[in-house]
């Protein structure tokens, strides 16, 4: 009789054990909601100082990931999409964006910094980001008054 009574505590315990486990893993999930399988990048904003006169087409965005991790339909600058991308010298991610639509971004403040956050996905479905700071101004070129 005593090995049928521990026999059952044992079982008991492992189902006990295998209950708690469970329930730990389940509630990693809501303890940490925020965790993200995405990575920062460094970027670098071509201009950095972007006047709203300036009649330019492109604002370019260097990154230091490779050319060829990124999904490039999935880029975008702060809301605005990719217009087209090339890979540099090094072997890294350049994306280009219209310069007019970053003129329009909602919230641009004038005579301010602003910060601009290039976000996307990789091929193999992580997503990435980066963010740079860029001076906003709005100044008639001399000459053209």
């Amino acid at each position: 009789m005593q090995k049928g009574a521990q026999g059952s505590w044992i079982k008991a315990s492992r189902a006990s054990l295998l209950f708690a486990c469970f329930v730990a893993l389940t509630m990693c999930f809501f303890v940490y909601p925020a965790v993200s399988f995405g990575f920062e990048i460094t970027i670098d904003v071509a201009p950095s100082v972007l006047n709203i006169q300036n009649q330019g087409e492109v604002v370019t965005v260097h990154t230091d990931i490779g050319y060829g991790e990124v999904d490039v339909s999935s880029v975008y600058l702060n809301g605005a999409p990719i217009q087209f991308a090339k890979i540099d010298n090094r072997g890294y991610f350049v994306a280009k964006f219209s310069m007019e639509e970053v003129k329009s971004l909602d919230g641009l403040k004038i005579d301010n910094y602003n910060e601009l956050q290039l976000v996307g996905a990789t091929r193999g479905g992580g997503a990435f980001a980066g963010s740079q700071e860029i001076l906003v101004i709005d100044v008639q070129p001399a000459g053209k008054q």
